[in-house]
């Protein structure tokens, strides 16, 4: 048995364990399932946790993009916007992630919504709920942050798996 197949159970032998994410191999790097690397990504109750925390976002985004009092035409019309930034992979994987990722988290989407506060503007608080929603909508899809080596492989898993 590898180093991924068992844990120790207290004593000096090692048993077999069914539940629960690979172990990491002593450098860190996850053993993953058919050789994918699984280093960062998040499995278990804790994936659970942040589909749901993504499921409170969307949530949370509506009722923001809600007081603007704009259509909710305008929700369906921009949701994909924040896809376009996968178009820095045309620049490499780095870049690719780098652009995706900044539209991906929360960063982008608050900056938009406080920007909005300070300069009382409906158009920043619609693009920054628009994000948010995005956001929280992809988290409950299991999509996540992307790593540099593998535009498929996210902090929540991979999406080919």
């Amino acid at each position: 048995m590898s180093a991924t197949d068992v844990r120790t159970t207290g004593s000096s032998t090692a048993a077999p364990v069914d539940a629960g994410p690979p172990l990491l191999t002593p450098d860190g790097a996850g053993s993953g399932v058919h050789g994918a690397r699984t280093d960062g990504v998040v499995t278990g109750r804790p994936r659970a946790w942040l589909r749901v925390e993504g499921l409170a976002v969307a949530v949370a985004a509506l009722a923001v993009f809600a007081t603007t009092g704009q259509p909710w035409w305008l929700v369906l019309a921009l949701f994909l916007v924040p896809d376009l930034s996968a178009l820095g992979y045309l620049a490499g994987p780095e870049v690719g992630a780098w652009t995706y990722n900044l539209a991906h988290t929360a960063t982008l989407p608050l900056a938009l919504l406080a920007a909005a506060a300070v300069w009382d503007s409906d158009a920043l608080t619609v693009a920054g709920a628009v994000g948010l929603f995005h956001l929280g909508a992809d988290r409950v899809l299991g999509y996540g942050v992307k790593y540099d080596h593998d535009p498929a492989t996210t902090h929540l898993g991979s999406r080919s798996s």
